[in-house]
């Protein structure tokens, strides 16, 4: 393997802005394995195409908003959280396997941040699937989960998929730690929140899984209440190393990816 390029890639909406070619490409490197990382935004018009291209072509890839659920029908098998929380970010392609390895990297980043969530009310904001991802992990770790979506017809569905709650009033607040897996507050919805300030009414911390910006608004409107805030960045990387792992066939290892991590962070702050 390590005297192979892996052609990996990235599919999502829009992915004009994200960090992960730059992140796989030092994961792999750090490991001795070279690759090529192509990002691809597309529409759902054209996401078939994309997607048999990548399948046939690539040694694997990930994927973004919204398409975690629409690569089910492409594949031949789902492992793991993927089968748990309905939704794939990762893919395998000379198996045609789909992987989650967002629930992972999230809880790894909560860790990193000193955020115990083991008996806590936790409102996870989104039922995509990334807030399945996340609320499926949370409820893992022994957070007490309650998920909130507009649509209340699909939220009560995921809910009794995941046996978590579902909130019904956000912005009551009253919950410990505020996750919002939305997507607003990226790219076009750039300064809008999912939800107001008082949504963070006896919030110990408030997590977003976006990373550009650095700061959303959601994260502002929490800041602004003196709660602790946590972006996605963490997220972000540490759900490529386990992404990363698969692509080698190779076992995982969380205080390799700490190291990793702490590698990344340092080399980025000196750029």
């Amino acid at each position: 393997m390590k005297d192979k390029t892996l052609r990996l890639g990235l599919i999502g909406k829009d992915v004009s802005k994200s960090p992960s070619g730059k992140i796989h490409a030092f994961i792999l490197k750090e490991l001795g394995v070279a690759c090529e990382y192509e990002t691809v935004s597309v529409s759902p018009n054209g996401l078939d195409s994309v997607l048999r291209r990548f399948l046939g072509d690539f040694d694997g890839f990930n994927v973004t908003i919204p398409y975690k659920r629409d690569v089910f029908e492409y594949l031949d098998g789902i492992e793991g959280d993927a089968a748990i929380c309905g939704a794939v970010n990762t893919v395998v392609c000379g198996t045609r396997t789909g992987y989650n390895t967002d629930g992972k990297g999230f809880l790894m980043m909560l860790c990193g941040a000193g955020l115990d969530v083991s008996g806590k009310r936790v409102l996870v904001l989104g039922a995509g699937g990334s807030g399945r991802s996340s609320a499926v992990a949370l409820k893992n770790a022994g957070a007490n989960v309650a998920m909130y979506r507009r649509n209340k017809a699909e939220l009560d569905e995921v809910c009794l998929q995941l046996g978590v709650e579902a909130a019904t009033k956000p912005e009551k607040g009253g919950y410990d730690i505020v996750v919002n897996c939305t997507g607003v507050g990226m790219h076009d919805t750039e300064g809008r929140s999912p939800v107001g300030e008082s949504a963070f009414a006896g919030a110990e911390a408030a997590v977003d899984l976006i990373y550009v910006p650095q700061e959303s608004e959601f994260l502002r409107l929490a800041r602004m209440k003196k709660i602790r805030t946590v972006n996605g960045a963490a997220m972000l990387f540490y759900q490529a190393y386990f992404a990363d792992c698969l692509f080698l066939g190779k076992t995982p290892s969380e205080d390799e990816a700490i190291k990793l991590y702490k590698k990344y962070s340092t080399e980025e702050t000196r750029i």
